[in-house]
């Protein structure tokens, strides 16, 4: 997603540019209007499920740290005594229909990043999510299911709507795809239970387009939590003082790139190199070939459970490792998604 579709201002010579996206805007947004819309009136069957169901979402594309928030509702939620599972759509490719359990709360070498994230949970993946409650349900005696990634997932009843916002980016430039990086129109949020703004910190000012939301949802703010640096070949976590002077190279297939350079900036690190990917990228060898040695190579868990070790030759290749801090704001989200749930 190109970083000038996060401006709020638009220089009259860019608006001109993007302007034959219009039309394929009014397209996209017609389309996501007429999809919700078919479930709402009941043109096309919702399943309600015997377990209560939270959807977390986001409504821009890109990461808004939902799949951290969604481990640590997990595994809080969890701890509170409830029986919880957490649904994750499938990952693309022939198989993305089966209906997978990827994990029970054991790291193995295909454990997905949430199962990881939040041990002792089961973790389901696949497209059809009804299915992956059913399971669930029969399988683990699920009583709260979360569905990361759920916000525009219609066909399965929710009965909390949290959706996540990034603190910082906001609406960008309140366009829908692909004239601007949202999913759906900003009326959309009107049918959340609960906004959370995520990266927050103290004192950052009000997210771009931040008038336009509806006043109807309770607001969160929720941080993020830098925990240190796991080698992707094992061993004991890095303090991230490790990255204070470091010549540091950046390996990453994400939608926004730029926010991991700013975090490894922001954490004394000189990068030297870059070796960037489009977002949800498959890896193979060659994609790691010739990394310099001299530098020591930084990624992001998302991109990590698709890379085995070995590819990384002689090459020191580090995962930034973080986590929702569990802070007031993230408190507050849990006591309220926990009183929704009854």
């Amino acid at each position: 997603m190109p970083e000038y579709l996060w401006r709020v201002e638009e220089p009259p010579l860019r608006r001109l540019a993007l302007a034959p996206l219009s039309a394929a805007e009014a397209l996209y947004k017609s389309g996501a209007r007429i999809h919700r819309w078919a479930y709402d009136v009941g043109l096309r069957a919702r399943a309600r499920l015997d377990a209560r169901v939270v959807s977390i979402g986001n409504l821009a594309v890109g990461g808004s740290a939902k799949t951290p928030l969604a481990a640590f509702l997990a595994r809080e939620l969890a701890a509170r005594g409830r029986r919880v599972a957490l649904l994750s759509r499938g990952v693309g490719g022939r198989r993305a229909r089966e209906l997978t359990v990827v994990s029970v709360g054991r790291r193995g070498e295909q454990a997905c990043l949430l199962a990881a994230a939040a041990p002792g949970v089961p973790v389901l993946a696949g497209v059809r999510r009804a299915a992956l409650g059913l399971r669930a349900i029969a399988a683990f005696g699920a009583e709260v299911l979360l569905l990361d990634d759920g916000f525009q997932h219609h066909p399965l009843a929710r009965d909390v709507e949290v959706v996540c916002l990034d603190a910082r980016l906001g609406l960008g430039n309140g366009h829908v795809l692909p004239r601007g990086p949202l999913r759906e129109p900003v009326g959309a949020l009107a049918r959340a239970d609960a906004l959370v703004f995520t990266r927050a910190r103290s004192g950052d000012p009000p997210p771009p387009g931040a008038a336009l939301l509806p006043r109807e949802p309770a607001r969160f703010r929720v941080a993020l939590e830098k925990l240190g640096l796991r080698p992707v070949a094992g061993g004991e976590r890095l303090p991230l003082s490790r990255l204070e002077g470091a010549r540091v190279g950046l390996l990453a297939g994400i939608a926004r790139p730029d926010r991991l350079a700013a975090d490894l900036v922001e954490l004394g690190a000189d990068i030297c190199a870059r070796r960037v990917f489009a977002d949800h990228h498959t890896y193979a060898r060659a994609d790691l070939a010739g990394l310099d040695p001299g530098l020591l190579w930084v990624t992001t868990a998302k991109d990590a459970v698709k890379i085995p070790p070995v590819w990384a030759e002689r090459s020191e290749l580090v995962v930034l490792e973080e986590e929702v801090e569990r802070s007031e704001g993230a408190l507050e989200l849990v006591e309220f998604v926990a009183g929704r749930l009854g």
